[in-house]
């Protein structure tokens, strides 16, 4: 199965530039973490941005954290840009500025978990990691274990399993990461799987029982997003992102429908460092 993934997956890679070999360990590193539950193609112009305006830890970590998150824009989650900055600063603190690819030094950096690490070793060292995300869960479970989606958490067993399919050599192995990836983004898709595309079709075990629907449909819900706090938060940050000075409360009010709802949503973004209440208390985003 990997022999041929990685086959398919010479014709069929997107070209990425985080993919290329002029790409840096800190271009690997910034992307992986933008790409978190977020498309490619809203995080390639903002990569894009950031890899001109801080190509180097070091730029990044130097950098307000108010330009950091103005420069994150819309791309959700915004505490990752905040992560990202402090992790830039560790990585000069710790390694004199270059990205480690040990993957133990790589998750003792501030936002940085199992996946990005073994992502980071992977993609920029060409090293043997298990790179596990939502789209090779699903391309095990349904060629390998022949359920439609993985479980709602990964499990000991799959994890075991993912093991046991990387190849031992360490090109091989950083290549089944991206090829199977690529695999599940662009074929073995959650709610459309381009089954004639498949290289592996004829190997699936999902395939040859007939595809059996998911069992845990009932477990898995679409996370609303008009009328959350998350939405009022976004409008909250957009607000100040494009304002020059503090913005005041009242300035404030059209984020969301429940003034309650807005003061909860202000007060958790404190609480999460996102942003600061001055003197005469109005928001901004933090100052260094």
């Amino acid at each position: 199965m990997v022999g041929r993934v990685t086959a398919w997956f010479d014709d069929a890679a997107r070209d990425l530039p985080w993919r290329r070999t002029d790409c840096t360990p800190w271009g690997v590193l910034v992307s992986e973490v933008m790409l978190q539950q977020t498309p490619v193609v809203r995080v390639e112009p903002v990569w894009r941005e950031w890899l001109r305006r801080w190509p180097t830890p070091s730029d990044l970590a130097a950098a307000p954290a108010a330009e950091v998150l103005r420069a994150w824009g819309r791309l959700g989650y915004p505490r990752r840009a905040l992560r990202l900055h402090q992790c830039a600063g560790a990585i000069v603190e710790r390694h004199d500025g270059a990205v480690p690819d040990d993957e133990a030094a790589l998750r003792a950096l501030p936002g940085i978990g199992e996946y990005t690490a073994a992502a980071v070793r992977a993609f920029a060292f060409g090293r043997r990691s298990v790179v596990v995300d939502t789209n090779v869960r699903r391309v095990l479970a349904r060629t390998l274990a022949g359920t439609a989606l993985a479980a709602p958490s990964p499990t000991a067993a799959e994890r075991d399993l993912a093991t046991a399919v990387v190849p031992d050599d360490d090109g091989a192995a950083a290549r089944w990461a991206a090829a199977s990836m690529e695999l599940g983004a662009l074929v073995c898709t959650a709610r459309a799987p381009r089954c004639h595309a498949c290289p592996v079709a004829d190997l699936c075990a999902w395939r040859a029982t007939g595809h059996p629907p998911d069992e845990l449909a009932h477990r898995r819900r679409t996370q609303a997003w008009h009328g959350t706090d998350r939405q009022v938060r976004g409008r909250v940050m957009a607000a100040l992102r494009v304002a020059d000075e503090p913005v005041a409360r009242a300035l404030l009010a059209d984020s969301g429908p429940d003034p309650a709802q807005v003061d909860r949503c202000l007060a958790g973004l404190i609480e999460d460092g996102l942003v600061e209440q001055d003197d005469a208390g109005c928001y901004r985003f933090p100052t260094p």
